[in-house]
């Protein structure tokens, strides 16, 4: 069952409702998943990007939300959260916030909602904008020197918005048995969107296909660029 968004959001209104629902229907074609679609339909992705590009907010394309960074495309977050496979009962871990507009989508398919962010001024605005528009089972945290978030696993999905070199160790171990992380793998230019399953035979992986995201951070993944502060490590 979905959790519907607390009215805060809905108090302001919803102009761009007849946009949501059109780029729904054209996202049905490629994603089967019924909850996944009705999450989609529920989350105003204006609300998660600049106000100067709210009227853009249901094109299938990546937007620029600061500090170098984009919100994923609504196929590749549909897509994600599809992989996952969600009931309801949950709890998943998202490494890179954003926006916060992913982890407002799967708020509405898990229980419980981790998600961490390595920029200050992104971890402090989606923290902000998820509570005003009353996503309660989300908590987010500035992201630690390690991947993920340990402390608070071990997790039933894992999803990376961000593209590391390997599949990380350190995130396989936060995954609960039979969890399954979901993470884009390959070159800082290109990558593929893997699904990791882990169950009693170990570890298998299947692809979804090619994609191209921002390069992951972080222990197992890209070293900082030089001119970046340092990060505060997650509480």
């Amino acid at each position: 069952m979905l959790r519907p968004m607390e009215p805060a959001y809905a108090l302001a209104g919803d102009p761009l409702l007849a946009e949501r629902r059109a780029m729904v229907r054209a996202l049905a074609g490629s994603v089967r998943n019924r909850r996944v679609l009705a999450a989609l339909r529920l989350v105003p992705r204006e609300a998660f990007v600049p106000a100067e590009l709210a009227t853009r907010a249901y094109e299938d394309g990546p937007l620029p939300i600061g500090a170098g960074q984009t919100v994923s495309q609504p196929l590749i977050v549909a897509m994600m959260c599809e992989a996952l496979a969600l009931r309801g009962h949950e709890r998943v871990l998202e490494v890179g916030t954003g926006s916060g507009y992913q982890a407002a989508v799967l708020s509405l398919l898990a229980a419980q909602v981790v998600t961490v962010e390595r920029v200050p001024q992104l971890y402090t605005a989606a923290r902000r904008r998820l509570d005003a528009l009353g996503y309660r089972n989300v908590t987010v945290y500035p992201a630690g020197v390690e991947l993920g978030r340990a402390a608070d696993g071990p997790y039933d999905g894992i999803v990376v918005a961000a593209a590391g070199p390997v599949v990380p160790q350190g995130l396989v171990d936060q995954l609960a048995p039979g969890g399954r992380l979901v993470i884009p793998v390959g070159s800082r230019d290109q990558q593929e969107l893997l699904v990791v399953t882990r169950d009693r035979e170990g570890l298998q992986r299947r692809s979804l296909g090619g994609c191209r995201f921002v390069p992951l951070i972080g222990v197992e993944a890209w070293p900082a660029p030089e001119e970046d502060e340092p990060r505060t490590p997650g509480s």
